[in-house]
């Protein structure tokens, strides 16, 4: 199955100044696409042309034999045809919305779990309760911690709309299966002469031991980073060995760099610290090649999943994580690397956090710092596990290699993509078998959502007459496709213009006595509501009179 790609370059696209995750997990997923497409022509839905273009741009970008393609957003027959929308994030409830006007049955909505503490992502997940999703539709979640979240919140969600209704509603849900992202393993390859020319473009020593950290540099918004440096400065205290911490990310801005930069002198003064700008994709390169150690003991609760230790496996480093998220899935303790427990205040105990976030009493920032500083590994297994990892290159080896083979044969990309495929197959299976199904209630589903209403049944009580098939339409004398040509020539004209000869083809069709507009569309071989808007129209620039007809308001 070939999905239509709801395509934003913001999702899939590595070249603008604030990097995500989502980003860097949207332009993987897409050059799988590609990769697995093998000839097939590879969808894009998109609004504009523009984003059109840049999706085509990016697919010749990775396969010059490429076949993109563009299906207009209003065009959900196109959507249809491919059997299931693809989109890069949680939000599937709107398009289940657009969906109804043309059907519930037609096609299947498929999104991904990224960040889910904000209030964007938590409210579409409420929102799938009541909205018209599916269980031919699928979110996917990336980790058994995301699809527990997810799980909780919406079952949150259906008792709170239990209370509000004064009885248990039944609604289905989508499919939550948890698949996770992928890495490029083929990008993190390297030969033992690359390493070295890493360490050297580095500055590292033969007998200088590295751990590496690899993400956004944000203490607030990605992972504080203050047990990491107290760790490793005990390591290098108590293994005599020469350590060097290399963080390679971006900083969102100067001061959190100044930060980053006093805090690793002030808790890991034995340590060398070496910062790596992350928008330099080959030194980038080199820090990951260069490493010896990969470490990230992640306690921020924006994170779902976390990609960077499964590259690190692609690389064939051991892994140093915390018990943590998406962690718990990908590294297994103490054959592809440590996992070191974790601690965090118990459920209940952060309702005054979620007061102060809600009324933005604090800001996002705020709101992650304030839960990742009340979140702490276990220091003692940290420092044992990080100074046998310094210690013993052969531990360091077997862990790494354990890693490297297990990013291949369960998390590169080209095997995760074969399981979105197997998904949206299934998905197609339950939607043939479900449409039928009568407590669907497909019959009796309405055209279109109600927050998304026709503008002119809205708001049809606002003017004293309607523009409807039975109104009767008179051209002005005069008016001709050239009039209306210099009209629509003013700035104030140029939004919704029609070609000139169109025009004066309708005006020449009102005759001389009129006509009705289903006249003129029978006349014009045009479906009525295309007439009836441009009729209205010329009524605005008093190129033709209008009057009631017969039945008519």
């Amino acid at each position: 199955m070939t999905p239509a790609i709801l395509f934003d370059a913001d999702g899939y696209v590595l070249d603008g100044p604030k990097l995500m995750g989502r980003q860097a997990a949207g332009h993987g997923f897409l050059r799988a696409a590609v990769r697995g497409h093998a000839g097939r022509p590879i969808h894009a839905l998109t609004p504009h042309r523009a984003a059109a273009e840049k999706f085509r741009d990016v697919v010749l970008g990775l396969d010059p034999r490429a076949q993109p393609r563009w299906v207009p957003s209003s065009r959900l027959a196109g959507v249809a045809d491919r059997g299931v929308l693809y989109r890069p994030d949680a939000n599937i409830v709107t398009h289940a919305r657009e969906r109804l006007r043309i059907g519930a049955e037609r096609y299947s909505v498929c999104g991904v779990t990224h960040t889910l503490s904000s209030h964007g992502p938590a409210e579409a997940l409420a929102d799938m309760v009541a909205g018209p999703v599916m269980p031919w539709d699928a979110l996917i979640c990336t980790s058994t911690a995301a699809r527990t979240f997810v799980e909780h919140l919406l079952s949150e969600q259906e008792d709170y709309l239990a209370w509000r209704f004064g009885q248990r509603l039944a609604t289905p849900r989508p499919q939550l299966p948890v698949i996770p992202l992928g890495v490029h393993c083929e990008d993190f390859a390297f030969t033992e002469a690359d390493r070295a020319a890493a360490r050297l473009r580095l500055g590292l020593a033969p007998d200088e031991v590295a751990a590496l950290f690899a993400g956004r540099l944000t203490f607030n918004g990605k992972i504080h980073p203050f047990q990491m440096y107290t760790a490793l400065e005990q390591a290098a205290r108590a293994t005599g060995r020469k350590l060097v911490l290399i963080q390679a990310g971006r900083f969102p801005n100067a001061a959190i760099e100044q930060a980053y930069r006093s805090a690793v002198v002030q808790w890991a003064p034995s340590v060398r610290a070496v910062f790596v700008d992350g928008g330099d994709f080959q030194l980038f390169a080199s820090a990951w090649r260069a490493s010896d150690i990969f470490v990230s003991l992640s306690d921020n609760i924006q994170e779902t999943f976390g990609i960077t230790p499964l590259e690190a496996m692609a690389c064939g480093l051991p892994v140093l994580v915390s018990d943590w998220n998406g962690y718990k899935d990908t590294v297994r303790d103490g054959i592809d690397g440590f996992r070191i427990p974790t601690w965090a205040p118990a459920p209940g105990a952060g309702a005054e956090m979620a007061l102060d976030f809600e009324t933005f009493t604090h800001n996002y920032d705020y709101f992650l710092s304030r839960t990742s500083t009340a979140t702490s590994v276990e220091a003692q297994p940290l420092l044992e596990r990080l100074t046998g990892l310094v210690e013993s290159p052969e531990l360091r080896r077997s862990l790494g290699e354990a890693g490297r083979a297990r990013a291949r044969g369960e998390f590169d990309w080209a095997v995760v993509y074969r399981r979105y495929e197997e998904l949206w197959r299934e998905l197609g299976e339950i939607r043939a078998r479900g449409a039928a199904e009568p407590a669907l209630r497909l019959q009796a589903a309405p055209k279109a959502s109600p927050i998304r209403p026709d503008p002119f049944t809205a708001f049809g009580h606002y003017p004293t007459h309607h523009v409807g098939p039975a109104t009767r339409v008179r051209a002005v004398a005069r008016a001709n496709g050239k009039t209306y040509a210099t009209l629509v020539a003013h700035t104030m004209h140029q939004g919704w213009r029609s070609e000139p000869e169109l025009v004066g083809r309708t005006l020449a069709a009102c005759g001389g006595e009129g006509t009705t507009v289903q006249r003129l569309a029978e006349l014009l071989r045009e479906p009525v509501p295309a007439v009836l808007e441009r009729v209205a129209r010329l009524a605005k620039l008093e190129l033709v009179i209008l009057a009631p007809g017969e039945g008519a308001d």
